[in-house]
C-alpha cells in the first residue's frame, strides 16, 4: 500500500494522523487565493518533490503524476520489487484520475493569455495526459503488463481496484498496481465548483468547514493526493510469501442514469451498487462491520448516501466514517486512500472519526470519535462521482 495525503505522506503517517483526528484542511498556501470566494483546501503541504523524485521527472510531470508515482513507489517497495521485476509482463497498472493534468492546463493557458507563448513547454501534452502517470510508473519499474487509465470522476480510484481484480481473474496478470491521484487546486476549478455552490466557503474556520452527514453541511472542501494498492491472485501471493493485508472480496460499478451532478433521490442506484458488491462477495448487509462512506459534506449528496445505507442496512447499521472531513475531497486519490483506511481498520481494529459531525442527517452508527478494539472482519468503501458514477469495494480479513 502507498499513500500521499493532506494528513500525511506514507501509509503509516496517513493512518496515524487520520485516527488521531488531525485535519488537513487550511487556507490555501500554494497560490494567492485571497480574491477567490473559496480560500480553503486540503493541500499536501509537506510534499517536497525533490525528496522523492529525480529532477527530470519533476520537470516533466504534473502534480497528480508525482503523487501517483510516490504512492506507487511505496506500494511497490512494500510488496518487494524483485517479485515485480522477475516477471514484468505479468504485472500491470490501472490508474484512476478525475481531472489528470488540470493544474498544468490552467497555468499554461494563463501564459498564453498573456501572450508568453515561448514559455509553453514542449512537455505540455505529456504532462496533462491521464495515462502518463501509469506510463511513468511502468517506465521506472519496467512493468510491461496491462496498462489502463480510468476516469470515472470521483469513483476513479475505486474503479481502478475493481478493474484490477477483473484483469487478475481473467488471467491477464498475476499482480496489479491500482493507483488513484488528482491535484485540482487551481483557480479555474475552484471558480467553477464555487459557482456551482458545491464548495464550503467557511474560509475563517477551515478545520470545521467540511461536515459530512451533518445537517449544517455547506459543501465539500477540495483535496489532493494519491494512493496505491498492490493486488494479486491468492495463489501468486502465497507462492512468493507475500504479506497479505486483506482479501478483496467484492466490487461493483454502476450509473444512476439520472443527472450530471445531482444525486439520485434516496440514493437508489448507489444502494444497488452496494448490493451488487455484496452479492459478488457472497455476503449479506449484516456481515458488514465498517463503511468508509463517500461522505463529501455536500448536504444533498450526503442525504442521498445516508438514505441508501438506511435502506440497505436498516437497523443493523455498521460503523460508518467519512474521512473527507480530514483529507478533503481527493477525487481520484480518495477512492484508493479510503480503501486503505478500510484495510487498516481490519488490520488494527481502529476506526477513524468523522470530524465535525454533531447533528447527523440520519440514524446511522456514525463514528464521531476514534474507536479502538473493534473486531472488523468486513469493510466497505464507497466512492461516487459526477455523471452518476458509483463504485463500491469490499474487503475481508
Amino acid at each position: 500500500m502507498g499513500a500521499v495525503t493532506p494528513v500525511g505522506i506514507g501509509v503509516d503517517t496517513y493512518w496515524g494522523n487520520l485516527t488521531a483526528g488531525q485535519c488537513g484542511i487550511d487556507r490555501i498556501s500554494s497560490f494567492d487565493a485571497s480574491d477567490l470566494a473559496v480560500q480553503i483546501a486540503a493541500e499536501v503541504r509537506d510534499f517536497v518533490a525533490e525528496d522523492y523524485l529525480p529532477g527530470k521527472l519533476i520537470r516533466e510531470t504534473d502534480a497528480f503524476t508525482q503523487y501517483a508515482f510516490v504512492a506507487a513507489k511505496e506500494a511497490l517497495e512494500d510488496t518487494g520489487l524483485n517479485d515485480i521485476l522477475s516477471r514484468p509482463d505479468r504485472c500491470g497498472v490501472i490508474m484512476g484520475t478525475a481531472m489528470a493534468g488540470i493544474d498544468t492546463i490552467a497555468a499554461t493557458q494563463e501564459l498564453l493569455t498573456n501572450a508568453v507563448h515561448k514559455n509553453v513547454g514542449p512537455r505540455f501534452v505529456p504532462r496533462i495526459l491521464g495515462n502518463i502517470a501509469a506510463a511513468q510508473i511502468a517506465i521506472e519499474y519496467n512493468i510491461t503488463g496491462p496498462s489502463y487509465t480510468l476516469s470515472t470522476a470521483c469513483a476513479s480510484g475505486g474503479d481502478a481496484i475493481g478493474m484490477s481484480a477483473m484483469l487478475l481473474l481473467s488471467g491477464e496478470a498475476d499482480m496489479m498496481l491500482a493507483v488513484g491521484a488528482d491535484s485540482t487546486l487551481c483557480p479555474l476549478v475552484i471558480y467553477s465548483l464555487a459557482n456551482a455552490q458545491a464548495l464550503s466557503r467557511e474560509n475563517d474556520n477551515p478545520q470545521s468547514s467540511c461536515r459530512p452527514f451533518d445537517s449544517s453541511a455547506k459543501g465539500f472542501v477540495m483535496g489532493e493526493g494519491g494512493g496505491a494498492l498492490i493486488l494479486e491472485t491468492e495463489s501468486h501471493a502465497k507462492a512468493r510469501g507475500a504479506h497479505v493485508y486483506a482479501e478483496l472480496a467484492g466490487w461493483a460499478n454502476n450509473n444512476d442514469a439520472w443527472h450530471v451532478t445531482r444525486p439520485m433521490d434516496k440514493g437508489a442506484m448507489s444502494a444497488e451498487c452496494m448490493r451488487k458488491a455484496l452479492a459478488k462477495a457472497g455476503l449479506s448487509p449484516k456481515d458488514v462491520d465498517y463503511i468508509n462512506a463517500h461522505g463529501t459534506g455536500t448536504l444533498k449528496s450526503d442525504e442521498a448516501e445516508a438514505r441508501a445505507m438506511l435502506g440497505l442496512f436498516g437497523d443493523t447499521s455498521p460503523a460508518i466514517s467519512a474521512t473527507k472531513a480530514a483529507t478533503g475531497h481527493m477525487m481520484g486519490g480518495g477512492g484508493i486512500t479510503e480503501a486503505i483506511a478500510c484495510i487498516k481498520a481490519i488490520e488494527t481494529g481502529t476506526l477513524p472519526p468523522t470530524l465535525n459531525l454533531t447533528d447527523p442527517v440520519a440514524d446511522l452508527d456514525f463514528v464521531t470519535e476514534t474507536r479502538t478494539g473493534a473486531d472488523i472482519q468486513t469493510a466497505m468503501s464507497n466512492a461516487f462521482g459526477f455523471g452518476g458514477q458509483n463504485s463500491t469495494i469490499i474487503f475481508k480479513k
